[in-house]
């Protein structure tokens, strides 16, 4: 099988993106719609956030892969050709950035722990890629906001170029409207 496609879409809270991107894995005719969801409750709001979600996609042909960490443990359940939605980087970032921040280590002040996980995450990338005949990777656009953590937006930042610089598409979501970056 040929390499499968990537399309990255970033954009503000609420501007659309997962809908969108919703509609692209749905009109790829792929025999799988997989929805790879890195969401964690970590409390009520949370919770009923991703029930939501869960509920929304319930009935409408999705699979769903809940990895809010380790991205690599979803690769087994990726089959050949099936067109993955993976929302979000944001919230995988903060789950993998913060890992540990319970025992007062967060993975961010571990010396080389975010740098491996940067590695295994493209490796994992590449690895879908392989399998799937689509991958739509979803991203909430915060370096525009007031900077309130200079680590996470460091990351973001990385993360984000490696992705529009792999992807055939890169689309910015604004207000529901789709624009074409690459």
């Amino acid at each position: 099988m040929a390499r499968g496609s990537m399309i990255f879409i970033s954009g503000g809270v609420r501007s659309g993106k997962s809908a969108y991107a919703e509609q692209l894995v749905m009109s790829a005719g792929a025999v799988r719609a997989v929805y790879l969801a890195s969401g964690q409750a970590h409390d009520s709001e949370m919770a009923e956030r991703i029930m939501r979600h869960q509920e929304d996609r319930s009935g409408h042909g999705w699979i769903a892969i809940e990895q809010s960490v380790d991205m690599e443990k979803a690769l087994p359940k990726i089959h050949s050709g099936d067109a993955i939605l993976w929302d979000c980087v944001t919230t995988w970032l903060a789950n993998e950035l913060y890992e540990g921040w319970e025992r007062g280590i967060p993975c961010a002040e571990r010396p080389g722990c975010m740098e491996a996980k940067w590695l295994e995450l493209q490796v994992t990338i590449n690895a879908m890629r392989n399998q799937a005949q689509l991958l739509v990777i979803v991203s909430n656009e915060v370096m525009d906001d007031f900077v309130r953590d200079e680590t996470y937006q460091r990351w973001l930042g990385k993360i984000h170029k490696w992705f529009a610089g792999e992807a055939e598409q890169a689309i910015e979501m604004e207000n529901g409207i789709a624009y074409r970056r690459k």
